[in-house]
C-alpha cells in the first residue's frame, strides 16, 4: 500500500510518517506549498528516512492539485486542518474552505481513484463541553466554535461519502494530542517554552477546564491502526483516541513545573481566554471502542503516562536548536 498523509509537514503528521517509515510502508506526503521549499517538520525527522519520502507541495485547497497527489495511492491518511481555535474566531471563511472543502477535495479523489482505505482525522472538540463520561463515540456533538464547526462538517461529509458512494472511510477522533513539535498554540508547549525561558508567573487562559492528554505516539499509532486494521471492523466507524485519565489545566501546569524542577506561579491573561459560551470545560474518552476494534491501547496512559510523556516532550524542548523555533512570551493563536 502507498499512503498519502495529508498535513505530513505538521505536528501530529510528521510523527505518522516516521511511523510508517519505520513499518517499510511507502508514503507519499502532501505538504503545503511553499516558496521556501519547506517540508516544515519533515525537515527534522532522521535524514535516513527523508529520502524515502515521495513529497508532494500543493494546497487540498485545490481540486486538480489533490487528485495529482491522490493518484497511485491506495490509502488516504488525511491530516491536513487548520486546528488553533482563537484563530478560527477571525478567520472563520479560511477553517471552511480548508477544512471543509479541502476535504471534500481529498473524498471526491479517493472515490474517483477508488482507494482501499480512507482514514480521516477528526477531533475530541466536536463534543464540546462533555454531557456525560467518559465522552463515547455516541456522545451528541456541539460545536463552540467555528473550528469545531468545520471539523463536524468535515467528518459528516466523510460519514456521507461513505454512506453515499461505499468510500471506504473511517474516522478517527484524537483527543488532546501533545508532544514534540507541537506548536506553541496548545497548552503544553505554552507552559513548557515558558518555564523554561524563566517567566514567571506564566501566561495562561482558563486553568478550570480538563482534557484528556494523549502523546503523539500513541496518537500516530492509533491513526495507522484505523488504516492497517480488517476493513470489516473500521470501515463506516467513528473512533476516538484517547489515553482515559482526566486532569485540569492548572494541575498539568504544576505537573510540568514539577517535573522541569522550578517552582510554578499562573497569571491570566484576558487574550487567550475563550468567548464564555465557546470555552469547553471537559473533555475524558472512552477508549473502549479502540481497544475493541483496533486492538490500540495508549502506551502512555493514565497519570503515569502523562509525567512519561511529559518528561519526554520537556526534554525535545530542552535542546535549544528545538526551542528556537518557538517565541515564548508571544501569544500564539
Amino acid at each position: 500500500m502507498k499512503v498519502l498523509v495529508t498535513g505530513a509537514d505538521g505536528f501530529i503528521g510528521s510523527h505518522v510518517v516516521e511511523e510508517l517509515l519505520a513499518r517499510s510502508v511507502e508514503v507519499r506526503a502532501f505538504v503545503m506549498y511553499n516558496s521556501f521549499n519547506s517540508w516544515g517538520w519533515l525537515d527534522r525527522i532522521p535524514a535516513a528516512f527523508r529520502t524515502e519520502i515521495d513529497v508532494f507541495a500543493g494546497d487540498i485547497r485545490d481540486h486538480d492539485c489533490v487528485r495529482s497527489a491522490v493518484s497511485g495511492c491506495s490509502g488516504v491518511l488525511h491530516l491536513a486542518a487548520l486546528i488553533a481555535i482563537p484563530f478560527s474566531y477571525s478567520a472563520p471563511e479560511a477553517y471552511l474552505d480548508t477544512n471543509v472543502k479541502g476535504t471534500l477535495n481529498l473524498l471526491t479523489a479517493a472515490r474517483d481513484y477508488r482507494v482501499e482505505r480512507f482514514v480521516h482525522t477528526s477531533t475530541s472538540e466536536v463534543y464540546g463541553t462533555a454531557r456525560c463520561v467518559p465522552i463515547d463515540e455516541q456522545h451528541a456533538l456541539h460545536a463552540q466554535s467555528p473550528y469545531a464547526a468545520s471539523k463536524i462538517g468535515a467528518d459528516q461529509l466523510a460519514l456521507a461519502f461513505h454512506a453515499s458512494f461505499a468510500t471506504p472511510v473511517t474516522v478517527v477522533r484524537p483527543f488532546n494530542t501533545y508532544g514534540p513539535r507541537q506548536s506553541a498554540r496548545a497548552v503544553i508547549p505554552t507552559i513548557i517554552t515558558q518555564l523554561l525561558s524563566g517567566t514567571s508567573p506564566i501566561h495562561l487562559g482558563a486553568i478550570r477546564p480538563t482534557r484528556d492528554f494523549s502523546y503523539v505516539r500513541d496518537t500516530a499509532c492509533g491513526l495507522i491502526a484505523g488504516l492497517q486494521a480488517p476493513a470489516e471492523c473500521v470501515i463506516g466507524e467513528v473512533i476516538n483516541l484517547g489515553s482515559g485519565f482526566e486532569i485540569g489545566i492548572a494541575d498539568l501546569a504544576h505537573e510540568i513545573a514539577a517535573v522541569i524542577g522550578v517552582p510554578l506561579e499562573i497569571a491570566q491573561q484576558q487574550e487567550r481566554l475563550r468567548p464564555e459560551k465557546s470555552e469547553v470545560e471537559r473533555l475524558w474518552s472512552n477508549n473502549a471502542k479502540a481497544a475493541r476494534i483496533l486492538g490500540w491501547r495508549p502506551n502512555y496512559g493514565g497519570k503515569d503516562g502523562l509525567r512519561r510523556g511529559l518528561s519526554e516532550t520537556i526534554e525535545w524542548f530542552r535542546d535549544p536548536a528545538n526551542r528556537a523555533a518557538y517565541k515564548a512570551m508571544t501569544y500564539n493563536r
